[in-house]
């Protein structure tokens, strides 16, 4: 992303509310995952049938890292693992249905959700585990996910504001953010800055 480009975002965030929504949907993933009920390496993410969430897996794998909570790096729940694909990334969607209390589901849904997929996911809520929903849906719609996760951040798919990948950036920026006792507004444009500087920077090695 190019200095023009940065000017533009920092322009439309400006007053939009989209970062106090992304820090308040932020700020439940990091307390979901660093309770201390929460199971290790229980952040299970899980994509749609025609996209699996590579960017928000790779942005909080890069958090987890730079923020020093490795609670934040995720398991990417796979529909099909190719042969020889290594071990982080051969874990298949059938581990949701092994999920229960102490472990969270986050689930990124650019498109349309299956029926098949948030069968499963009810069936991990109803086990204990929390579910925490990412969405983009059109402006008229609620969203279908919205009744089955505990938290939600539905993304309307013709904002003008923000494409669903910017939205991910500031959600996995502002995970590693503290949340005490850093004022409000101070903790929101250190997200923001962080997220620019991601996309501004060469990133670090990724296991993705």
């Amino acid at each position: 992303m190019d200095a023009a480009r940065v000017t533009v975002l920092r322009e439309l965030l400006a007053g939009s509310g989209w970062l106090e929504r992304t820090q308040g949907f932020a700020g439940a993933l990091r307390g979901a995952v660093t309770r201390p009920a929460a199971a290790p390496g229980g952040l299970l993410l899980v994509g749609t049938d025609a996209e699996e969430p590579w960017h928000l897996a790779a942005h909080l794998d890069d958090e987890a890292a730079w923020s020093g909570l490795p609670e934040l790096s995720p398991t990417l729940l796979r529909r099909t693992v190719p042969p020889g694909a290594p071990p982080h990334l051969s874990v298949p969607l059938r581990r949701l249905e092994q999920a229960g209390r102490g472990e969270t589901v986050l689930l990124v849904a650019p498109g349309a959700s299956d029926g098949g997929l948030l069968e499963r996911v009810h069936g991990a809520r109803r086990s204990g585990a929390t579910v925490l929903a990412l969405e983009a849906v059109p402006a008229t719609a609620g969203g279908e996910l919205r009744g089955l996760a505990h938290e939600s951040l539905i993304v309307p798919d013709d904002d003008g504001a923000l494409d669903f990948d910017v939205v991910q950036h500031l959600v996995s920026a502002a995970a590693g953010e503290p949340s005490v006792p850093a004022r409000r507004g101070r903790v929101l444009r250190g997200a923001l800055t962080r997220t620019i500087e991601r996309l501004t920077a060469a990133p670090p090695p990724m296991r993705w």
